[in-house]
């Protein structure tokens, strides 16, 4: 993991790559990119860390770790569409870990697609199945105990 660091987009390009990441591979492959929203007031509220996977200082991946001790809620994780299939959602995950375990929290919680469930269950997570049901449409609520 030498070669990876989970970064807080602070200037023009590091924001541009943490959007483009997104719209990319959460909205725009879901066929829903009209209504991406690079200024949502959610991207700024404190306790809310929008990040930014960098592999070798090149952007691979985003996340939004949401941390409210004693849980995190792992938001738009995403890996670059050229690059998944590499090792970056492991890796991406591992770190979102590291960053809510130093800001005290015991718990990391995400709503996954329901074609993601198989790569979060390896990745030690597990379905929540008090609160499948309110998870939304096409996903599922997953935790993990850290």
């Amino acid at each position: 993991m030498t070669d990876y660091e989970l970064v807080s987009p602070t200037d023009a390009s590091s924001w541009r790559s943490y959007h483009d990441i997104r719209r990319d591979a959460l909205f725009e492959a879901r066929g829903r990119g009209d209504v991406y929203d690079e200024n949502h007031p959610h991207e700024h509220v404190p306790g809310n860390h929008p990040k930014l996977l960098l592999c070798r200082g090149d952007p691979v991946g985003v996340i939004r770790i949401d941390v409210a001790s004693p849980r995190a809620l792992l938001r738009r994780v995403a890996i670059r569409a050229d690059v998944q299939r590499s090792g970056h959602g492991r890796v991406l995950l591992s770190l979102a870990e590291r960053f809510a375990a130093e800001h005290g929290c015991r718990q990391l919680e995400s709503h996954v697609a329901s074609d993601a469930v198989g790569f979060y269950q390896k990745c030690g997570f597990v379905i929540d199945r008090n609160k499948v049901a309110s998870s939304g449409p096409g996903s599922v609520l997953m935790r993990k105990g850290i």
